[in-house]
C-alpha cells in the first residue's frame, strides 16, 4: 500500500501551493486603498519587527518539523506494539507517521501563507504606519492632482473636511516597501504562527491523549455502589467482569497530566499569541488584521491535521493510512473512497521479503497475537486474509493482539 510517489508527490504540491503565495509576495503592482490624510489610525510611527520574519520561520516552521520528527522517531509505535513486532515494520511505521506529521504542517503552513498573500494584494489595506512610510506630498498642488475623493472639493491639509487620495501621492519610489505598507489584512505572522503552532499543538494532544475528558452516555444510571471504585474484595465476590462492566462513569477517563497540557496546549498556543499581539504594539496591523489572520492560521492547521490524521479524542494518536496502490491518484466514479482491495499483491510480497529478513522468530508474531486476542473481553478478531496480512484499511500491517476491532469500530497498531 505505502509508495514514495505519494509523500513526494504532496510534497511537491505543498511546495507548489508556498510559491504561489511567494510570487504574491514578490507582486509590484497590487491594490493599493486610498486613504485619508488626516486618518489617525494609519499614521503611528514606523516601528522594527519585534519578531521578524527569521524568527517566526523558526518558531512556526523549523521548531514543529523537528518536534514532531522527533515525537515520530521517540514514540512511535508505543505501548501497544507487541515485543515481537519485526523492527522493519516498526520503523515502517515511524517513518509513516514522520511523513504524515511534515505532511500536515506542510499544508498547513504553505495553504496559510499562500491565501494570507493573495488577500493582501486584493485588499490593499493601509498598515498603522502607512502614510509615515508612503512620506506624501502635501503641497496643494499635489493634492488636487491625487485627490479620488472625499466631502468636498479644493481642500487643502488644513481643512477639516477629510481628502481621500491615492498612493500616487506618497513620495516613497520603492514599490516593495509601498506594497508592504498597504498589505496589513490579514496578518501574515498571525496566520503563520497560528497555522503551524497550533498544528504542533493538535499532533501533540493526539500523540500524548491531551484533551478534556468526555464520557459518552451508556444509557445506564450507575447505582450508589458506584460511588466509589471497586477494591479487589469486591472484584472477588462480584467477579471481574461483572466489577468492569459496573464500574461508574467518573472511573473510566480521566484528566491528563498538567505537564503535557502546558507543553502541548499553553506553550505553543501562548507562544502563537504572543507574535500577534507584537503585531498590534509594533504597529504593523490593526486588530481586526490579526484577528483576521489568526482565524485563517486555526482553519488551516485544523483541516490539515484532519486531513492527515484521525480525530485527537478518539484516534489513538495514529495518523490515517495511506491510498491503495490503484487509487493513490485517482478514484473514479462509483468507489467509496480511496482505500481498496487492489493492489495488495504487491504488498503482501513486499511484507513477506521484510519478514524474511526479520527471521523466522518474528513470524510468530500473527498467531501469537490471534491467540491473545481470545481472552479480551467485548473484542472482535478483524476478519484476516488467509496471507496473514490485515486489510483494515490502514495499510497491510502485520497482525497481532492489539490489531483489533473493537465495537466502537477503534483499531490498534499492530
Amino acid at each position: 500500500m505505502y509508495s514514495m510517489q505519494q509523500p513526494l508527490l504532496l510534497l511537491t504540491l505543498s511546495s507548489g501551493i508556498a510559491g504561489v503565495g511567494g510570487g504574491f509576495n514578490q507582486l509590484k503592482h497590487t491594490t493599493k486603498r486610498p486613504f485619508s490624510l488626516q486618518d489617525p489610525s494609519i499614521s503611528f510611527p514606523y516601528h522594527s519587527d519585534t519578531v521578524t520574519l527569521t524568527t517566526l520561520v523558526c518558531v512556526a516552521l523549523v521548531a514543529p518539523g523537528l518536534i514532531t520528527l522527533i515525537v515520530s522517531f521517540i514514540f512511535i509505535p508505543g505501548p501497544t506494539a507487541h515485543k515481537s513486532t519485526p523492527k522493519a515494520l516498526i520503523w515502517r511505521r515511524k517513518l509513516w507517521e514522520w511523513n504524515t506529521a511534515w505532511l500536515g504542517l506542510g499544508l498547513s503552513l504553505a495553504s496559510a501563507f499562500m491565501i494570507t498573500e493573495g488577500l493582501k494584494d486584493l485588499v490593499g489595506k493601509p498598515r498603522p504606519h502607512a502614510i509615515t512610510v508612503c512620506r506624501p506630498d502635501v503641497s496643494a498642488n499635489s493634492i488636487t492632482l491625487n485627490r479620488v475623493g472625499g466631502l468636498g472639493i479644493g481642500f487643502t491639509t488644513s481643512g477639516a473636511t477629510p481628502i481621500i487620495v491615492s498612493t500616487s501621492i506618497c513620495q516613497e519610489t520603492d514599490p516593495h516597501v509601498l506594497r508592504d505598507a498597504f498589505a496589513s489584512w490579514p496578518s501574515g505572522h498571525s496566520s503563520f504562527s497560528f497555522a503551524g503552532l497550533l498544528y504542533l499543538s493538535l499532533f501533540l494532544c493526539a500523540k500524548f491523549a491531551v484533551y478534556i475528558p468526555l464520557v459518552t452516555s451508556s444509557g445506564q444510571k450507575p447505582d450508589a455502589l458506584n460511588t466509589y471504585d471497586f477494591d479487589d474484595s469486591l472484584r472477588r465476590v462480584m467477579g471481574k467482569d461483572s466489577a468492569r462492566s459496573s464500574l461508574p462513569p467518573r472511573n473510566s477517563t480521566a484528566a491528563p497530566p498538567i505537564y503535557l497540557l502546558l507543553l502541548a496546549v499553553f506553550l505553543p498556543i501562548g507562544t502563537a499569541l504572543f507574535i500577534c499581539v507584537s503585531r498590534w504594539f509594533d504597529f504593523h496591523h490593526h486588530g481586526i488584521d490579526i484577528l483576521s489572520g489568526a482565524i485563517i492560521g486555526t482553519i488551516t492547521a485544523w483541516s490539515s491535521f484532519r486531513f492527515y490524521h484521525m480525530p485527537v479524542r478518539s484516534g489513538n494518536g495514529w495518523s490515517w493510512g495511506s491510498r491503495s496502490r490503484g487509487r493513490a491518484f485517482w478514484v473514479g466514479v462509483g468507489r467509496d473512497g480511496y482505500v481498496g482491495d487492489e493492489g495488495w499483491a504487491a504488498a503482501n510480497v513486499a511484507r513477506e521479503r521484510d519478514l524474511e529478513s526479520a527471521g523466522d522468530k518474528d513470524r510468530n508474531v500473527l498467531s501469537a497475537g490471534i491467540e491473545d486476542s481470545e481472552d479480551v473481553p467485548g473484542v472482535q478478531r478483524a476478519a484476516q486474509p488467509e496471507n496473514g496480512f490485515s486489510t483494515n484499511g490502514r495499510g497491510p500491517e502485520y497482525v497481532t493482539r492489539h490489531d483489533l476491532v473493537t465495537s466502537s469500530g477503534r483499531q490498534g497498531t499492530y
